[in-house]
């Protein structure tokens, strides 16, 4: 199993130093993956929960790059609809390559109505939206001349070059967990990434979305949940508890259970909107108690 961090690109404290010795830290102590979050216009409903300043995803990766070797830096999630799928396909295309094949790409909806509002796209139809820009994102991926006429998107003729560096594509993380977007992971996605959910919804999305992949004549795609870590000294109890949340028991218990489900990699999310002035700090302490008490980083291992 593979172990990441939601890496905190915004809010007070968040600096170009501060990001680049948490991605280098990550990397130091073994993690396989630093991903990070999406905002384009901090609108108010943004900024209720996601302060200024919002450092970009897809720049602060490549900043990320530069200062690292090894670890695989993602997004979780960039919201679709809020680039035309030409400029994104040029940008991971070319964030690949000068990365040597790190990049994920974790993708989803978005939610903020205001944001979509002060970006001129229309929030209502964000999902068929989203679904013809991965299209878009594929094929352009994939072919060095790209053609498509669509809904949203008409082009003819398009230089697509430089590919990306992993073959066949830059793999595609797809979030959100309602019927709809199981269909999209099962059409699009090599992996299904689920935030904040507990095991038992984790186990009943895969398995409907193998059967969703089968109809569509393609392998499942993998799983790799982002998981809210809340610590607490006391049990959390509750068939609502989602994973990740509890005392390093429960947290150990949950990884086990998601091991034997197949899970292929899991994504650690410390924010708490509520301790944004420390959020850094806080983050620091939890992946250090997780590393000594519940995963082995280095290994991959759960203890």
């Amino acid at each position: 199993m593979k172990f990441g961090i939601n890496l905190i690109n915004n809010g007070p404290g968040v600096t170009p130093e501060v990001l680049t010795r948490r991605g280098q830290h990550a990397e130091d102590i073994g993690l396989d993956l630093v991903m990070i979050s999406d905002h384009v216009a901090i609108t108010e409903d943004v900024a209720e929960l996601y302060p200024a300043p919002f450092y970009d995803p897809l720049v602060t990766l490549a900043f990320l790059a530069g200062h690292t070797s090894r670890i695989e830096l993602g997004t979780t999630v960039l919201v679709v609809p809020y680039r035309h799928p030409l400029l994104l396909a040029r940008m991971t295309a070319s964030l690949d390559q000068l990365s040597g094949g790190r990049l994920v790409l974790g993708v989803g909806l978005g939610w903020a109505r205001e944001e979509y509002a002060a970006l001129g796209v229309d929030h209502a139809q964000r999902a068929a939206i989203t679904d013809e820009y991965l299209a878009v994102l594929k094929a352009t991926w994939t072919s060095p001349l790209v053609s498509y006429e669509g809904e949203f998107v008409r082009f003819t003729d398009v230089r697509a070059e430089p590919l990306p560096h992993r073959k066949p594509h830059i793999p595609l993380w797809v979030g959100g967990q309602t019927g709809p977007a199981l269909r999209r992971v099962a059409r699009f996605g090599d992996v299904w990434h689920p935030l904040h959910l507990t095991v038992e919804q984790i186990r009943q999305g895969a398995r409907e979305l193998a059967e969703l992949a089968e109809e569509a004549g393609r392998a499942a795609p993998a799983v790799a949940p982002r998981l809210k870590v809340r610590l607490t000294d006391y049990p959390v109890n509750g068939a609502g508890r989602v994973a990740g949340s509890g005392t390093l028991d429960q947290i150990r218990a949950d990884l086990h259970a998601l091991e034997d489900l197949g899970v292929a990699a899991v994504v650690f999310d410390t924010y708490d909107p509520d301790a944004v002035g420390t959020a850094q700090e806080n983050d620091l302490k939890t992946i250090e108690l997780l590393a000594e008490h519940v995963v082995d980083l280095t290994g991959g291992t759960i203890r």
